[in-house]
């Protein structure tokens, strides 16, 4: 067998070109460098998670992995920073970033174990270590981090040195320039200004109050509208930066406790977890502590409600923690779509543990948190679409690399789903393909743009600059592609929707199956690209006539009642709520 060199990321500079190598996954070949690849003698391992019967057991394991973890660090933090804090307040600060940690390790050493057994691999081109480079300072940079080719590569090289493999790690200096961010705009540098200024006047109103409202998703005029429902004046509060901290190496000499010695997957997340455990959370944790207790927030709120903040928002989360310790209420509404809808969502899992109660746009699945209390994100005041206008087609990105586990296409799954939206286009007429706006949400290195031009230049391609709701008021059809918020506003606002997945990347769980195989039965719901192409070519020219059929409005209504219900007494539930907590 021929041996191969390991390449474990799409930075070129660690390529080999004179010698046959093996790329570990999709990932690491970006369309932007196929020129580069394709001249290569590779060959590229195949994804561990292809199999999701395997993800499903892996997800359960790693979730026992996370608790036992969980407990362990908890204890080891209690005992560095000298405090007795409850499981629940590490979960609350430590979780996203802990079961998030967890996961993608387990992938990326999944991953080098397949590929290294599968190939005769005797090296791998390696950057040197720089600690000082890839320690995040808080959550919010450890997801930049773990969506860059240059922290990946620093992981798989450490997997491959702590593991017991015979791979050979050839290092190299790392020679390229780093980025640096933007430094504001003047204009940006006012908007800034004014509000800050803005919230100091308010938050001498705020102080005393008993529910502090923080990153709700709620419309302000909602906001607005609640806090007067509870004696309370209006006060704007703005996310509050982490202070930027140094890594000491002092700091990082302790080990964690290892019951499963046997396990090899758990004694390397104890020998990593040191090394890169956010530094806000170590040698910044005394000065982020200080900082939480010097914020004009509520000194002793009973209930603190929140949407968004409790995944990347360090301060507040540590604010919030310590507020839940001494007996306030969290609560926790949703933001986007997917929710209650999938098997396994860790996020979603980490939101209801941590919370008291849990606001729903519609689904219980008969858990005692979750109260059903409608959509709160997606404003009401739409309603109409244009019969003779184009379609949008609202397209879905994904990391390259595996991040956090929920009912998505994982990692390399992504390109599955890309051409699924290519045999779509490849089943209309040129008549209604060229009706038809892509629009694209992110793209994390998958150049989609290019790939969208290199399979047909005369397709109407945008980045959606503009609000959905706004390009939604101009079509005639909106085509949904993934299980997320798009489709959910599309339907609340009663515009036409065709949407189709891949059901065995985008699973849905035993109570929501039935919902959808009540929209399928109506043909607002496709589980393939030629299924939902002949829909879209049958209804095109008489939209409204299937549109407003008895039978759609029926299935949609059903649908929305469950999954994004948009209610004019939902400050009046979310209010009833807050007055019993009190």
């Amino acid at each position: 067998m021929v041996k191969r060199t390991l390449v474990t990321s799409a930075i070129p500079e660690l390529w080999p070109k004179d010698k046959p190598i093996v790329f570990i996954g999709e990932w690491c070949k970006r369309f932007s460098q196929k020129h580069i690849w394709e001249e290569l003698d590779s060959y590229t391992s195949n994804y561990h998670w292809n199999d999701r019967n395997q993800l499903a057991i892996d997800f359960k394991f790693l979730d026992l992995i996370y608790e036992e973890v969980l407990k362990n660090l908890s204890d080891k933090l209690n005992s560095i920073h000298k405090t007795n804090f409850s499981k629940r307040y590490w979960r609350i600060l430590i979780g996203p970033w802990l079961g998030i940690f967890i996961q993608v390790i387990f992938d990326r050493w999944k991953m080098l174990n397949i590929t290294i057994d599968s190939f005769d691999i005797d090296q791998c081109n390696v950057y040197r270590e720089d600690l000082n480079k890839f320690v995040p300072n808080d959550m919010d940079e450890f997801i930049s981090f773990l969506l860059t080719d240059s922290w990946n590569e620093m992981i798989y090289s450490n997997i491959l040195k702590i593991s017991k493999n015979k791979v050979v790690l050839n290092e190299f200096e790392d020679k390229r320039i780093v980025q640096k961010r933007v430094s504001k705009n003047q204009k940006s540098i006012i908007k800034s200004y004014l509000k800050n200024s803005l919230s100091s006047v308010l938050s001498l109103f705020g102080t005393r109050d008993n529910v502090f409202i923080y990153s709700s998703s709620l419309p302000k005029t909602s906001e607005i509208k609640l806090l007067f429902k509870l004696n309370q004046f209006p006060s704007f509060w703005l996310t509050q930066a982490v202070s930027n901290f140094s890594i000491s190496t002092n700091r990082r000499k302790w080990k964690l406790d290892a019951p499963n010695s046997n396990c090899e997957f758990r004694a390397i997340i104890n020998k990593l977890i040191p090394k890169c455990i956010p530094r806000a959370y170590l040698e910044g944790f005394e000065v982020m502590n200080s900082d939480a207790d010097k914020l004009p927030w509520p000194k002793k709120p009973k209930v603190i409600f929140t949407s968004t903040a409790y995944y990347t928002d360090d301060i507040f989360k540590i604010w919030s923690a310590k507020k839940v310790e001494k007996g306030s209420e969290l609560i926790i509404s949703q933001h986007g779509g997917n929710f209650g809808m999938t098997p396994r969502a860790f996020l979603e899992q980490h939101q209801i543990d941590i919370c008291d109660y849990f606001l729903s746009w519609g689904w219980t699945n008969k858990n005692p948190k979750v109260i059903a209390v409608g959509n709160l994100k997606t404003p009401k005041n739409l309603h109409s679409y244009n019969p003779n206008g184009d379609a949008i087609m609202a397209e879905y990105s994904l990391p390259r690399y595996s991040y956090q586990l929920y009912s998505v296409p994982i990692a390399s799954q992504w390109l599955d789903y890309f051409n699924e939206q290519l045999r779509l286009m490849e089943c209309l007429p040129d008549i209604i393909r060229n009706k038809i706006n892509v629009r694209l949400k992110g793209d994390f290195g998958w150049d989609q743009l290019s790939r969208w031009e290199d399979f047909n230049p005369n397709i109407s391609v945008d980045i959606g600059e503009k609000p959905m709701q706004e390009d939604a008021n101009n079509c005639r059809l909106f085509i949904a592609t993934y299980n997320a918020t798009t489709y959910l506003e599309s339907l609340s606002w009663n515009i036409p929707t065709v949407i189709f997945w891949n059901v065995n990347h985008w699973e849905l769980n035993k109570n929501t199956q039935e919902s959808f195989d009540l929209l399928e039965s109506v043909g607002i719901f496709h589980r393939t690209p030629e299924s939902a192409a002949k829909q879209i070519i049958r209804i095109w020219d008489n939209i409204d006539i299937w549109w407003w059929s008895d039978k759609v409005q029926n299935a949609r209504k059903i649908f929305c009642n469950k999954y994004s219900y948009i209610a004019d007494d939902s400050t009046d539930k979310i209010g009833a709520i807050f007055k019993k907590s009190i």
